[in-house]
């Protein structure tokens, strides 16, 4: 067990032991949440499997890139730990551990499944638990609440089980933790109150109660299904209208005039995070034990699911069209790719579509040089000029900061023949004036 450095503007210590609460999971959901929580004045308990999170909590230190996390771990104390045993003392426990699917796209369970066995060890009468990681309905009646009963509590009568699912946009300044508006279900009256108190203390935004804990695990759920059939559907008109000259950049900027009934999406080298590619892939798993399919939802995530080799292919016939124009040999290509993060400006790699890219190229045999300045560990060069130095061509993968606002110029310095810019977020114009192809998703 290690504690958080103190800091001057610490707020624990002041309530009473009543008023723990432990959180399980401390990545981009539960560590915001918990400093949050320490803000408010709880005595916090932080719980994760990762000795090396946690001896970075004992430095202060951020275990992601995101510097308003970090501000708000300067001001805030709370005992950071492996051991679940901490949770026997506190009558609220939150669940922020990853749900994410398997390699064959099918719901992966284990780290809920294992937060719950582990909860189950140290429940007693009057605990609050509640799931904010993102479930499924039917979820609680299925694994959730059988696997705590077996602690021999039953739940509404000893203690009790809600679900606010997460809302969170890694990096976003203006909407965070504290001020998005949340949505609550339980399995009953008594945990939905407890519930909604708790969350009215450290929001400062509107908590919806829903009828039940499945009403808001369904609410999540069709939030990211809803933008995943969108970009779905902005990604199969990019690869309509490349065909036919026209660029859909332009077409969604100009439909977004309309003040009504149209929400502009953008297309893009691929879908990545722990939510939009994951959700629909709970939803299409439940609603099949139900006995009914999803065709759309299935089909949306086939296309996003398409774009790295979408984008890949572009960059391979670019190489052919070059390499016949100019009579090139047939060495292997020389390919930078900028960004490992699904994201702009964050270090957040989950589902991110550069990996599937990366696959693909290797299998192409091509030498590939990758850099991230919020991803240094995985990066094989140091800095963005050192890629450029040594590839041939492009793939702008994250529209990182850094990559929008690049010398283009050194483009043309550096010999770089072929960018394919995969979040349509270069100056296509200036790139090709400099007499280089550029080609962007569906532009």
């Amino acid at each position: 067990m290690v504690l958080a450095k103190t800091r001057k503007k610490a707020l624990v210590g002041t309530r009473t032991k009543e008023e723990a609460v432990s959180v399980i999971g401390l990545g981009y959901v539960g560590l915001p949440l918990l400093c949050l929580c320490a803000e408010k004045e709880y005595r916090c308990f932080g719980i994760d499997i990762s000795p090396s999170k946690i001896e970075s909590l004992k430095r202060g230190k951020c275990t992601f890139h995101d510097n308003n996390i970090q501000k708000m771990l300067d001001n805030v104390e709370f005992t950071a730990t492996t051991d679940f045993q901490v949770i026997h003392d506190t009558p609220i426990v939150i669940v922020c551990v990853p749900t994410p699917v398997d390699r064959n796209s099918e719901p992966d369970y284990r780290p809920i499944k294992s937060a719950c066995e582990a909860i189950r060890l140290y429940l007693r009468r009057g605990h609050l638990i509640i799931i904010e990681s993102t479930i499924n309905p039917g979820a609680c009646e299925e694994f959730i609440q059988p696997i705590l009963e077996k602690s021999g509590l039953r739940a509404g009568a000893d203690f009790h089980i809600a679900h606010c699912p997460e809302r969170i946009d890694p990096g976003n300044g203006k909407w965070s933790v504290r001020n998005i508006p949340r949505v609550l279900g339980s399995t009953s009256p008594e945990g939905l109150h407890r519930a909604l108190a708790f969350y009215l203390s450290i929001l400062e935004a509107q908590v919806i109660p829903m009828k039940s804990i499945d009403e808001a695990a369904a609410t999540k759920i069709v939030e990211n299904t809803f933008r995943d059939i969108n970009i779905a559907f902005v990604n199969e008109l990019a690869k309509s209208f490349a065909n036919m000259g026209i660029d859909v950049t332009e077409v969604i900027k100009a439909a977004s005039t309309k003040p009504y009934a149209f929400l502009p999406h953008y297309p893009g080298c691929g879908v990545g995070g722990d939510c939009i590619p994951v959700s629909p892939r709970y939803l299409i798993r439940q609603a099949g034990k139900c006995g009914f399919e999803h065709k759309l939802v299935k089909l949306g995530r086939e296309i996003n699911e398409s774009m790295p080799s979408y984008t890949v292919n572009l960059l391979l016939e670019e190489l052919k069209r070059l390499k016949n124009t100019n009579g090139g040999s047939n060495r292997r290509a020389n390919i930078g790719i900028l960004g490992l993060a699904y994201k702009a400006n964050v270090g957040d790699t989950r589902e991110s579509p550069a990996y599937k890219i990366i696959e693909l190229l290797k299998a192409a045999e091509a030498n590939l040089y990758v850099y991230d300045p919020f991803v240094v560990e995985e990066s094989n060069v140091k800095s963005l000029d050192a890629l450029l130095d040594k590839s041939e061509a492009l793939i702008l993968v994250t529209q990182h900061q850094e990559f929008v606002n690049m010398d283009l110029g050194k483009l043309k310095d550096n010999g770089i023949k072929l960018v394919i810019d995969g979040r349509n977020c270069l100056d296509k114009d200036r790139i090709r004036k400099l007499g280089i192809v550029y080609r962007g998703i569906g532009r």
